[in-house]
């Protein structure tokens, strides 16, 4: 009566798709390390939950208007849930060995995504912003100068 899942894969892996709902680990792959983020997401029926099951990760968030970008984010701490609300553009910045359940809409992989190229300029600002972050190690102290 009990299922049992344990993904070890690096990549995103849906594994729990129920009517309305599914369950999905993200293990650390190369295109989640912070030097290989160029894009955000948005997901406009769905919110998603993270949860941190180990490693290091920062959430990252964003509001675009007329191309310009103001992220927020914030450096992520182990059994705590953290919610994306739909419509918020949002990556998630991981270091190698991290992993991470995420909760959503059923098949929100398949067709509920759109992308926003980031420029050279956002990029900058972006990796910057996380890599503070990651290397205070404190996140919550320093999420407001992490603010645009």
């Amino acid at each position: 009566m009990i299922e049992t899942y344990q993904i070890k894969e690096n990549g995103y892996h849906p594994f729990l798709i129920r009517e309305g709902w599914q369950v999905a680990q993200l293990n650390y792959m190369p295109e989640q390390h912070i030097d290989n983020i160029t894009r955000l997401d948005v997901h406009h029926l769905t919110d998603e939950a993270f949860i941190l099951l180990k490693g290091s990760a920062v959430l990252i968030a964003a509001t675009i208007i007329n191309g310009e970008v103001d992220f927020e984010m914030e450096l992520m701490r182990a059994n705590v849930t953290y919610n994306i609300p739909e419509g918020t553009w949002h990556n998630i910045a991981m270091t190698e060995g991290c992993e991470t359940i995420i909760v959503e809409k059923s098949n929100t992989h398949v067709s509920d995504f759109e992308h926003f190229e980031l420029n050279e300029a956002q990029i900058n600002e972006l990796r910057s912003k996380v890599k503070v972050l990651l290397r205070s190690g404190t996140g919550v102290e320093l999420n407001a100068a992490v603010k645009k």
